[in-house]
């Protein structure tokens, strides 16, 4: 590289991480004999890589970040007594020819390192640059890993990494939470359940409807799907003014509208103006998190871990939603959500891996076989605020994926740690809609002001 263009180099480039620790974390008091834990067929259809959770802090008022470190680790030892399988090995059972939790105790892996920068310099918006290799690094050989890194201004960051196998969001936002009631000392607000009980019906039986969305699938079919652009990774933040007036648009002649309905709505009608004019439909998908159907009982379920996960799916005509209201489009939001956030769906979703065991599922629009499709996940729930070791609470938390290209356009909203009622929404986009975006009043990139640094 010339001397020219080195000068020219963007600012990222100059962006370095040292690595300077790794530490595996065993629990305190394992159990007596290892032993296996089969995944159940939710488990199998959400498939296997890596999610990250990622939180920034400021420099933390008492103690430094060795001591934060040293934190981490004891009460992650004591926090693995009670989530044991976070600390096993995930295998090839060449029997059942599928994968299975052994949990053995190998560990969880701390990785230690400093960045070059303030977290104030740090991009907070183009993550394709920001994040691998640097704030998130992968290693395979552990089903979770942390990465813990500090910043020359003293600030922090930590990036939880899990196989999807272990858990959802909302297994993994139960163990941090409880992780961080271990840290401060406090008696933990849950127990969890690793039953993974969600068993097929005998025989098993499940609506035709299921062979349209879901496929069974190889693993070359995955790595060769159809090439598309989707591959930029975008953090954004989106005032509490923007999403209340948004549900006010959605919600009409009495009928209320969720946040997250009428956020859709609005993405919808702007992802159609960045689509190939040869595609007369186009879909959008959400993330619907079954516990509370499943449970035959109020919160019966919540605290189950591993995955409860299904993906709705809503399809219209460009035309349609090109004239349709906010409102409309929250309709048809509403009414695709609602096929699927019922027992019976879940009972069939059940019943359709069972029938198509073993071997590798997955939705078809994740293979991109569907034409342009956008999923939305809702992180309302996951744990923000709440994600303190003792050291104070955290400026940002997002999620994050190292996977490089996906089949669709995703994105994932979750409350602001300002406790204001703002989002920030994670997204991995195709450029034609990141450019839509960039010109929307509503969608304000994330940036270090964001977070009054």
């Amino acid at each position: 590289m010339s001397d020219i263009l080195k000068d020219a180099a963007p600012e990222f480039e100059k962006f370095e991480v040292k690595f300077s620790r790794e530490t595996v974390v065993k629990a305190l008091n394992p159990l007596l004999e290892p032993f296996s834990i089969t995944l159940s067929n939710l488990d199998l259809l959400s498939g296997r890589f890596p999610v990250t959770y990622l939180y920034f802090y400021s420099r933390p008022k008492i103690g430094n970040f060795e001591a934060f470190v040293e934190t981490l680790k004891s009460s992650l030892a004591h926090i693995l007594n009670y989530y044991y399988p976070f600390a096993g090995q995930i295998v090839h059972n060449p029997k059942t020819n599928e994968p299975e939790i052994i949990c053995d105790n190998n560990g969880a892996l701390v990785i230690e390192a400093h960045a070059c920068i303030p977290l104030k310099d740090l991009d907070f918006h183009n993550l394709n640059e920001t994040l691998k290799d640097k704030v998130v690094s992968i290693q395979p050989d552990f089903p979770m890993q942390i990465q813990v890194t500090e910043y020359t201004c003293g600030g922090i960051s930590i990036a939880f990494t899990f196989d999807h196998a272990l858990g959802d969001a909302s297994s993994f936002g139960k163990f941090i939470a409880s992780w961080c009631e271990i840290a401060q000392n406090k008696p933990l607000s849950c127990m969890p359940d690793h039953s993974r009980h969600l068993c097929a019906r005998s025989p098993p039986t499940y609506q035709p409807s299921l062979d349209q969305t879901y496929m069974k699938c190889t693993m070359e079919e995955i790595q060769n799907m159809t090439m598309n652009p989707i591959s930029l990774k975008r953090l954004y933040h989106i005032n509490a003014s923007s999403i209340n007036m948004l549900q006010n648009l959605a919600s009409v002649n009495g009928v209320k509208r969720t946040k997250i309905e009428a956020f859709s709505a609005y993405v919808w009608k702007i992802m159609i103006t960045t689509i190939d004019q040869s595609h007369k439909k186009c879909k959008m998908g959400w993330l619907v998190d079954g516990r509370e159907r499943m449970g035959r009982g109020k919160n019966s379920m919540s605290n189950y871990v591993g995955n409860v996960l299904s993906v709705a799916l809503g399809e219209a005509s460009i035309e349609e939603l090109k004239e349709a209201t906010i409102s409309n489009i929250a309709n048809i939001v509403h009414e695709s959500i609602s096929k699927v956030n019922n027992e019976a769906h879940f009972l069939d979703l059940i019943d359709w891996v069972e029938c198509h065991r073993p071997g590798l599922m997955l939705a078809k629009s994740v293979l991109g076989q569907e034409g342009p499709t956008l999923v939305v996940s809702s992180g309302q729930r996951f744990p923000i605020t709440e994600v303190d070791f003792g050291f104070g609470t955290p400026l940002l938390g997002t999620v994050y994926t190292s996977i490089e290209r996906v089949g669709v356009g995703y994105m994932n909203q979750r409350l602001s740690a300002k406790g204001d009622g703002s989002w920030i929404v994670s997204a991995i986009l195709w450029p034609e809609l990141e450019a839509a975006f960039h010109h929307d009043p509503i969608f304000q990139p994330m940036s270090a002001s964001h977070l009054l640094l």
